[in-house]
């Protein structure tokens, strides 16, 4: 499970690029470098940690509503969906490095963030109700 979050983080921070650049080429007093070393602090060593926090949050959660899962299925549910919808991140980086903030962005954003949540609802769903995950002994 760490591979898919780490290569969706991976393609995430290679979607910011073309942002960045554009960024750096308005605003030349922060150069490029700069702005790519803080994107891949964010995106490789914060926000892995972040997405564990999450997931175990909406762990704790589904374990509040009566979900019969464990941590295992809802991390996978969290990090899979980020992976399955890296490719729209990479169109809405591109689509912020070309136009730039505005609605033309805002209509790509929205899909994306239905997507992630579509996709993290139905695994999520999978994991603590549907065919929970069982442990080699037949635990839940």
């Amino acid at each position: 499970m760490l591979v898919y979050l780490m290569l969706a983080c991976a393609l995430i921070f290679v979607s910011q690029w073309p942002r960045l650049a554009r960024e750096a080429h308005l605003d030349p007093s922060v150069p490029l470098d700069a702005r790519l070393g803080g994107a891949l602090l964010a995106w490789i060593m914060i926000a892995p940690l972040l997405f564990y926090a999450l997931a175990g949050i909406s762990h704790l959660l589904a374990w509040l509503f009566g979900g019969k899962g464990r941590g295992y299925g809802g991390r996978l549910a969290l990090f899979w969906a980020l992976l399955a919808v890296s490719p729209l991140w990479l169109l809405y980086g591109l689509a912020s490095g070309m136009l730039g903030a505005g609605t033309q962005l805002t209509m790509i954003g929205f899909p994306l963030f239905a997507a992630f949540m579509l996709f993290w609802a139905l695994g999520w769903h999978q994991a603590y109700w549907r065919n929970p995950v069982e442990c080699a002994d037949g635990t839940p």
